[in-house]
């Protein structure tokens, strides 16, 4: 019986910052931001935006295509959670009206969450296969305004339905994976903005791949010719074609030519480059640019992905794309979302960047701003308040 993703979408805010203008007001050449790290875009959540809202509105076309029948579980992985005790999870659970019998949760290891969860969906839909999970996986990656991480922020979630039967991917059974307690990315309680040492980060990022790479093909038995592209974890977008030349260096393959790596892992990259460190989802971010961007049809071809989430937990897996998958994409609600974003001038980027939610305890209402279906209305008694548009 096949397991894996039945339906997949991703939502990111109506807002973003041009990284020209963040490299002008930095003073610094823009290439050192649209090449060095390649990215053009970060995405920025206004106030009345927060994961609980940016993962309802990426859920929201699943469970209106798919019914909300059989959903027997949520699954939301976030390293920006909004409440120690409530998962993110019981939140979208009412605004999507799911059915009352609904296990609900919230999973943390940084950007490792979402595969976590995905591969708890998978045990729990092989015990009961008539059931389906919902997993969710949002962020907003805030760093210190001018530090070395402010141009990869970004904002996003994604939201999957994992099933038998799928129709977008089947996921293999095997899988390889790494851990190990290090300090190279984290976010104390009492800071809003993560802390990082970025080339230490790196460095883990790419030897727990090869790590994760060489038991995934001692358990599976594949070689890099079994996979016709690659979907990576992706903090900032170069790291996908420094993650490629590290695998076939290990491998003892040679690197292919430029031609040959842009068909390999460019077309996942489409999204990012336009939104930045989407986190948790930013790995199923690059899936569904992949799907939705590749030239010629994917069906029946094998797909690697690599998982990474500082602190840190690594997993490379694989699956395969399903015949006639196109059918069942967002595609087009996709593109015209990101190109009805609204760019931000850098006074408009630092204000939302400064105002936050705020944490006095004192009752707020937020103005609306341009978003998808639901939003954070405000704070009252402590409690937050959402509601659709």
């Amino acid at each position: 019986m096949n397991i894996g993703i039945d339906l997949i979408s991703f939502h990111a805010p109506a807002y973003y910052l041009d990284l020209r203008v963040l490299a002008e007001k930095r003073g610094v050449d823009p290439d050192k931001f649209v090449v060095g790290i390649g990215q053009e875009r970060m995405a920025v959540a206004p106030p009345d935006q927060d994961i609980v809202t940016l993962a309802a509105n990426a859920a929201l076309p699943i469970v209106e295509k798919a019914g909300r029948e059989n959903i027997e579980m949520v699954l939301f992985a976030t390293e920006s959670s909004i409440d120690q005790s409530k998962a993110a999870a019981c939140f979208c659970h009412r605004l999507l009206e799911l059915p009352a019998r609904c296990r609900c949760l919230e999973t943390k290891e940084a950007c490792y969450g979402a595969t976590a969860s995905l591969r708890m969906a998978a045990a729990m839909v092989a015990q009961r296969p008539q059931s389906k999970v919902l997993v969710l996986a949002a962020d907003i990656a805030r760093y210190d305004l001018s530090s070395p991480g402010e141009p990869t922020q970004g904002a996003g979630a994604v939201a999957m339905l994992v099933s038998a039967h799928p129709r977008v991917l089947a996921l293999d059974p095997h899988s390889g994976f790494y851990t190990e307690d290090i300090m190279d990315f984290w976010r104390p309680n009492y800071r809003e903005e993560a802390l990082v040492d970025g080339k230490y980060s790196t460095r883990m990022y790419l030897t727990t791949l090869i790590e994760a790479w060489n038991d995934y093909q001692a358990q599976s038995g594949r070689g890099l010719a079994d996979h016709a592209h690659y979907c990576f974890h992706l903090p900032f977008t170069k790291i996908a074609y420094k993650s490629l030349e590290r695998l076939h260096k290990a491998a003892g393959v040679p690197l292919p030519p430029k031609e040959e790596q842009h068909r390999l892992v460019d077309y996942a990259l489409r999204y990012n480059r336009l939104t930045g460190n989407t986190y948790a989802a930013c790995l199923y971010e690059a899936l569904t640019a992949l799907l939705d961007h590749a030239p010629t049809p994917l069906d029946g071809q094998r797909l690697g992905l690599f998982s990474y989430g500082s602190g840190c937990m690594a997993e490379f897996f694989s699956g395969v794309v399903q015949r006639g998958y196109r059918q069942h994409l967002f595609t087009e609600q996709l593109r015209a979302e990101l190109d009805s974003r609204v760019a931000l001038t850098y006074r408009q980027y630092e204000d939302i960047f400064n105002y936050g939610v705020p944490r006095d305890g004192a009752d707020h209402v937020f103005a609306p701003y341009r978003g998808g279906p639901f939003r954070l209305a405000g704070i009252k008694d402590h409690k937050r308040r959402y509601e659709p548009k």
